[in-house]
């Protein structure tokens, strides 16, 4: 009677076992299409076998445990390509707008510049003529509002740019302050000696997107909580704390700052990685590189035409000498604090035709263009700053500037995705349900099930043998 007692119980473990374990696959089909979802198995263990006369009779089947399938090197491997892939991305969107802005069409700042010098050739063959004066200040005002044009494009990228930073921050705290609060759920859970899988899934998709976005490094404490820090070492997660990013105004940038433990961080471009890197590095080194050139272009033009242009003449007669004016500025000087953003002010000085210092001499003859003729030739004798650069060279080396890190964003960008999802493709390979393997576990423990009930049938039929004999 002993003996079919303890068969009965294995049969119960068994019954109970298989139908665990037809559970499990039950909620990893239902979470077949579940993002950051892994596979989740029952680790079986058999029941210490108990003396029994002569022989150790076994006790059955338990489930130790609910595994997931999970590889730490995949996911480590993903997570750094997934940095990669933020960080492109987080350039893209501004260098696609500054291949617009910096184009190569026949209406841009260089064909702007060409005219203007042109317009002062045009009017060597006629110094005197009204027509061709009124020319060059029209080519004068068009040349300032190219260079007001692209600075105030590159104001609406940076802008644009700086939405998007305080639009994502909020987003970015909750996701740290989930993480926090995962950490807290799965120390619980696991200090009980369960295992947490569906929260370390959570987990993980949180750390991906947080790698993406700010290029976070992650590392297990004591206690395995998971603790998140930025790549300069400045802390997001640690255990269940969890820390906040704020943006602060800084003129019209947005920067950020880190709020941890009471104390408040900055946070600087070697702090952060991924999209956010991507970003500050365009808004701050790539796009301020490009405006401290077109500054330095603006001033060195301005500057230079004017110089010449205060050496000429023009027709208008100075009251006080009687002799036709000398020393006008042709465009206003851009002087501190405007030189910050010079591109900004270039703007006419002189406000009439009558004032175009055409003449090189005191006489001003209608025939004189020497002055006309300098100014010129400045477009292609004048160098810029310390370059060896034309007018119009400087400005193409910035649109071949722009041109060659699109197209570089575009090579990597395009590499950093195939690599990414080549990387999510292995982890659902690895970790991901199968459908087809699935149905031939519940076959399996479907029949486990069944086995198991036919056996408890079975002894219960000897039982009552048993006890109909002794009755």
């Amino acid at each position: 009677m002993t003996s079919l007692l303890n068969a009965l119980n294995s049969g119960k473990t068994s019954l109970l076992t298989n139908q665990k374990a037809i559970e499990i696959v039950g909620n990893n089909i239902a979470n077949v299409n579940t993002e950051g979802y892994s596979r989740q198995r029952a680790e079986m263990i058999q029941i210490p076998a108990v003396n029994f006369g002569d022989f150790f009779i076994g006790q059955g089947v338990a489930v130790s445990d609910v595994s997931r399938d999970y590889s730490v090197f995949i996911n480590r491997q993903l997570q750094s390509k997934s940095i990669e892939y933020g960080e492109e991305t987080g350039r893209s969107g501004a260098l696609t707008e500054m291949e617009r802005i910096f184009n190569v069409s026949e209406d841009n700042l260089a064909s702007q510049i060409n005219d203007f010098f042109d317009s002062w050739q045009e009017l060597t063959a006629n110094p005197s003529g009204q027509v061709e004066r009124d020319v060059v200040m029209q080519r004068g005002q068009l040349l300032g509002d190219a260079f007001r044009g692209i600075t105030d494009e590159l104001d609406t990228v940076t802008q644009n740019m700086n939405t998007e930073i305080i639009a994502e921050v909020e987003t970015l705290n909750e996701k740290i302050s989930e993480i926090a609060k995962l950490n807290d759920r799965i120390y619980l859970v696991e200090i009980s000696g369960q295992t947490a899988n569906s929260a370390r899934d959570q987990r993980d998709l949180l750390v991906e997107d947080l790698s993406e976005t700010l290029g976070v490094q992650t590392y297990t404490d004591n206690r395995g909580m998971l603790n998140v820090q930025l790549p300069g070492g400045k802390p997001l997660v640690q255990g269940n704390q969890a820390m906040t990013i704020k943006t602060v105004t800084n003129g019209t940038d947005v920067d950020l700052q880190l709020e941890a433990a009471g104390n408040t961080l900055d946070i600087t471009l070697d702090d952060l990685g991924g999209k956010f890197h991507g970003m500050f590095a365009m808004r701050d080194v790539f796009i301020g590189d490009l405006r401290t050139k077109l500054n330095t272009l603006a001033i060195d033009l301005t500057d230079a035409v004017n110089s010449v242009h205060r050496g000429g003449y023009a027709p208008v007669i100075d009251i006080a000498t009687g002799l036709p004016t000398i020393g006008l500025n042709f465009f206003k000087p851009i002087v501190p604090p405007d030189t910050l953003n010079a591109s900004r002010y270039v703007e006419l000085y002189i406000t009439s035709t009558s004032q175009v210092a055409a003449a090189g001499n005191p006489e001003a003859a209608p025939g004189d263009n020497k002055n006309a003729l300098t100014i010129s030739q400045l477009e292609v004798t004048h160098k810029v700053g310390v370059t060896n650069d034309t007018f119009d060279n400087y400005f193409s080396q910035m649109v071949a500037t722009v041109g060659i890190e699109a197209s570089r964003n575009d090579l990597a960008l395009s590499g950093a995705k195939d690599a990414t999802i080549q990387l999510q493709n292995l982890r659902d390979g690895y970790s991901g349900v199968s459908l087809e393997e699935e149905m031939i576990d519940l076959i399996q423990y479907q029949r486990g099930f069944e086995s198991s009930a036919k056996f408890l049938s079975t002894v219960d039929e000897m039982m009552v043998a048993l006890l109909q004999l002794k009755g």
